[in-house]
């Protein structure tokens, strides 16, 4: 009995061990669901709202308030069109295309980069055309986006080119006072530039399935408890069955030695 009482609690630590782990990844999906609703709120608030001046939404601080992503700005100033650099393997159009990335003078003095658009890959490590921005002054309208981390596996990028948007990188290569707390992606620019680059598409409004992981984490602990009680009651019900199945031939053997007496005292009595 101590070996299977030993066993059995062996049986419920597993289990609770493993609830404790769904309860954790559980927690973990709850938080990213309600971060991704937060985020869809963001999105929802100020994709569509009236643009404001730059310098108002970025103090001089050059830093961007996180309630303050996806609003649109205002720039007036120039394009530095000869300090124009491209974004490598983003995914765009089914394929890894090229963002166009242009340091935009604002007239404060400061220098935004303003993430144009996209264009298609070419034959080699560069697209075959990039069209121009427009020259001169221009009022620019973008939505205000984060900076991106440089990529973990510490891949570069040939000459004009640059691995993701890491806008302190890209500030020295730039030069100036250049805006690193913020780029911009392009809403619409007057006048318009030469010929035509791939738009943004809005972000999706979908919130994913982690609502449903949280939920079906913890059913996995429920029925890991479910699971151990089975186990245990399946041998308690074979260990009843083996003493019964050992106690049965040892009571029959009686039963017939009973009968077999009756049966000579009916013939005795004959």
């Amino acid at each position: 009995m101590s070996g299977r009482m030993t066993r059995w609690s062996v049986y419920v630590l597993v289990a609770i061990g493993f609830a404790v782990a769904c309860a954790f990844l559980s927690h973990w999906q709850f938080e990213r669901n309600e971060s991704r609703s937060e985020q869809i709120a963001l999105v929802e608030q100020n994709y569509d709202a009236d643009p404001a001046p730059l310098a108002q939404l970025i103090g001089q601080d050059g830093a961007l308030d996180p309630a303050d992503q996806w609003h649109p700005a205002t720039l007036r100033g120039e394009y530095l069109a000869d300090q124009q650099l491209l974004v490598r393997n983003r995914p765009h159009g089914g394929t890894s295309a090229f963002e166009v990335l242009v340091p935009f003078r604002d007239d404060d003095g400061r220098v935004f980069i303003v993430d144009r658009g996209w264009v298609p890959p070419g034959d080699g490590d560069a697209p075959d055309a990039v069209p121009a921005p427009p020259e001169g002054r221009v009022e620019v309208t973008v939505r205000l986006r984060p900076g991106e981390q440089l990529p973990a596996s510490g891949r570069g990028a040939p000459e004009g080119q640059v691995p993701t948007i890491h806008l302190p990188s890209i500030a020295e290569l730039v030069g100036g006072d250049v805006i690193t707390g913020a780029y911009g992606q392009l809403v619409g620019e007057q006048p318009a530039g030469d010929g035509t680059l791939g738009t943004f598409e809005s972000p999706t409004d979908d919130p994913g399935p982690h609502l449903s992981y949280a939920i079906q984490w913890i059913l996995f602990a429920v029925m890991g408890f479910i699971f151990i009680a089975y186990i245990i009651r399946t041998e308690i019900v074979k260990h009843r069955e083996e003493v019964e199945g050992v106690e049965a031939p040892a009571r029959r053997p009686r039963r017939r030695d009973r009968d077999a007496d009756v049966e000579d005292e009916l013939l005795d009595a004959r």
